[in-house]
């Protein structure tokens, strides 16, 4: 996400609020920056010797559909929990879902260069003083498990990058006679835009935002914290991002209303700025018309802040550690079916380990447990309906050798839990749910996630000289325009690599939409031309990029059309909040009742990140864990953990 996605200011405030605040009497209370809710420490039951829990019941069957973070994230929890029927039914020849990390281009299975074409930047939620992997998150946790290399990302707007180049209104904002590009020079990390109508803007976002951050950091895992957020989604849960940034701001906050923050109280002229430009890191406007409650959980609580660019399980020379599976010439799934390996670059490299990786409570991973069984693993395999029968179980049916239309068959087995984790529109098109009565699955829970929004992204990636980072002093390395092409990052992994990576053009909602049309080869082609055209037209720059770009390798990647996803994140609009939250109580509340586990993004409110997908994984494992009777680890219970708050 591009939402203050250079705005490090929660990190620095938890770094002060720690020296003053009283530590938490509750031990499982999270710390700020995290996300408002649940107030939990996930890490800190995860990261225990033996994992959350230990089964009492481990012969409980598991079904798992899809193998994306949270599927993996989930399957890896039970196993160490010793749960040992558990079933990953994967509808792609890949795992990963979202997290998709392809070669330097799709030609070349060679290239160490990867191009994050999902996820890309992740927040471990540290704070100022202290490295990624203490922060308190499973993001953190995992990362450390298993060694992956990350550095901090180059955000437009941010010291990780020499410059930022804005272009805005045809190279007109900076009022000269001629056009420009305005040069954002940010090397201490505090230096605002340039010129005075973007430093206005920035400081209108700054002052709601540091005002509203240093309350919550005071406030946060408090016994008062519950209310006051219960406060806050009042305030704003009706409120979309645009009418936020128009909203009049406040003087002073007041204690007697807790929750009212505010606006920022920009002009309409303001408004268009912020709505191109953000705070100079990119486009703000494909979430105006959200919930504005999710670019507020985004900035103020961690998500934005310090984030890093995941290497993958390398050394120092970007090379793979030794690892499971990395030199086998194929891997295959239970049936025998062959699915893509390990290469352990990248973010996907988070995923191969939480599948190939060993964990020490069993001595071997969940890919090797799941090859010991013939339903272990399935790849290739697309679940078509799930029927709740009379003996309380449900009934998996799905298609093995879904991509294969002329050898398809359709096979089914039964379980006693099933944790759902595709995007909720795959759901809709392609699951049939049977026999789950009203008391099981209430309409509410079914329209909630029917009519989620999930929003369209597009990325250009390409190979990108090194001579263009080591060498070039004209143009800037990030650029941020109210084009069609919109935003553009150029970043290094390791000095070894053959080439860097460009993404040529990052667009969301309707500014992805509109580029539906072009054939791949055609929109990078004009994407090329378009960031040419514009260099040149400025005139402190009339340098074109092209030349440092391999176009003909680059790769694009669409995630609406994209069929194992059917978009690249779950948004809400203005009073769909408490329906959004609805799903995240349903394994709570139902879940014990119909064996279905709503985990994911796709019941989450934080869009668009892993670590709600985290979070969903661990908390499916918890509430099965507790079905079963499981004996939890570190004496935890379920009376520790928080509740998910709806308006009463």
């Amino acid at each position: 996400m591009t939402i203050g996605s250079s705005y490090n200011y929660p990190s620095y405030i938890a770094k002060e609020a720690a020296r003053t605040k009283r530590s938490a009497k509750n031990k499982w209370a999270a710390r700020f920056p995290n996300p408002p809710d649940l107030c939990f420490d996930y890490r800190a039951l995860v990261e225990q010797e033996n994992g959350i829990a230990r089964a009492t019941d481990p012969q409980h069957k598991i079904c798992i559909i899809g193998a994306g973070v949270t599927g993996l994230t989930a399957a890896r929890e039970l196993y160490r929990c010793g749960f040992t029927h558990i079933t990953l039914i994967e509808q792609s020849r890949r795992i990963g879902g979202r997290h998709l990390t392809v070669p330097g281009s799709r030609n070349s299975a060679t290239s160490h260069t990867p191009f994050e074409m999902g996820a890309m930047r992740m927040p471990f939620f540290n704070r100022a003083d202290e490295p990624p992997t203490e922060g308190r998150s499973l993001m953190a946790y995992y990362a450390n498990q298993f060694e992956l290399a990350f550095s901090d990302f180059a955000n437009p707007g941010s010291q990780w990058v020499s410059s930022t180049g804005i272009y805005l209104r045809e190279g007109s904002m900076g009022g000269g006679s001629a056009p420009q590009m305005l040069i954002w020079k940010n090397e201490d990390g505090e230096t605002p835009p340039p010129g005075d109508e973007l430093q206005k803007v920035y400081s209108k976002w700054k002052a709601f935002a540091d005002r509203m951050t240093r309350h919550v950091a005071e406030l946060y895992a408090s016994q008062e914290w519950e209310a006051i957020w219960a406060s806050i989604v009042e305030k704003y849960e009706s409120v979309s991002f645009r009418d936020l940034v128009s909203m009049p701001a406040l003087e002073a906050w007041d204690g007697h209303s807790p929750g009212d923050f505010g606006g920022m109280g920009m002009s309409a002229q303001e408004s268009a700025i912020f709505y191109a430009i953000g705070i100079g890191d990119g486009s703000w406007g494909a979430f105006y018309d959200v919930c504005c409650l999710y670019p507020l959980r985004t900035a103020i609580f961690g998500f934005s802040s310090q984030l890093q660019l995941i290497h993958g399980r390398v050394d120092s020379n970007g090379d793979p550690l030794d690892s499971p599976y990395l030199n086998s010439e194929a891997v295959f799934d239970s049936m025998g079916q062959s699915f893509d390996k390990p290469r352990y670059i990248g973010l996907a490299a988070l995923d191969e380990c939480l599948l190939f990786v060993k964990t020490d409570e069993t001595g071997k991973s969940i890919y090797e447990h799941s090859l010991e069984r013939s339903n272990g693993l399935l790849t290739d395999s697309s679940v078509t309906k799930l029927e709740k029968l009379t003996n309380q179980k449900i009934r998996v049916y799905y298609n093995w050798k879904h991509s294969q239309p002329e050898q398809i068959q359709e096979q089914f087995d039964d379980y006693d839990s099933v944790i759902m984790t595709l995007p909720s529109w795959l759901i809709e098109t392609r699951i049939k749910l049977e026999n789950f009565t009203r008391e099981m699955l209430p309409f509410e829970t079914i329209n909630a996630y029917k009519t989620a929004h999930w929003e369209t992204s597009c990325k250009v990636f390409a190979p990108l000289k090194k001579s263009f980072l080591s060498k070039n002093k004209n143009i800037p390395q990030a650029i941020v325009t109210d084009s069609f092409i919109h935003d553009v990052y150029t970043y290094r992994y390791n000095d070894n690599y053959s080439y860097d990576c460009i993404l040529l053009s990052y667009t969301w909602e309707d500014d992805a939409t509109k580029l539906a049309s072009f054939s791949d080869k055609e929109l990078v082609s004009k994407c090329a031309e378009e960031l040419d055209r514009i260099l040149m037209n400025s005139t402190n720059i009339q340098e074109k990029i092209s030349p440092y770009i391999g176009i003909d390798q680059a790769v694009v990647q669409r995630w609406i059309t994209d069929k194992n996803a059917l978009g690249c994140a779950k948004l809400y609009r203005p009073g769909t909040y408490y329906d959004a939250v609805g799903l995240m109580k349903y394994n709570r509340d139902l879940a014990h009742v119909s064996g279905l586990y709503l985990s994911g993004e796709s019941f989450s409110v934080d869009a668009g990140w892993t670590e709600p997908c985290f979070r969903g994984a661990v908390d499916a494992v918890i509430h099965i864990c507790n079905k079963t009777a499981a004996t939890f680890n570190g004496g935890f219970s379920l009376s520790d953990y928080p509740h998910y708050q709806l308006k009463t």
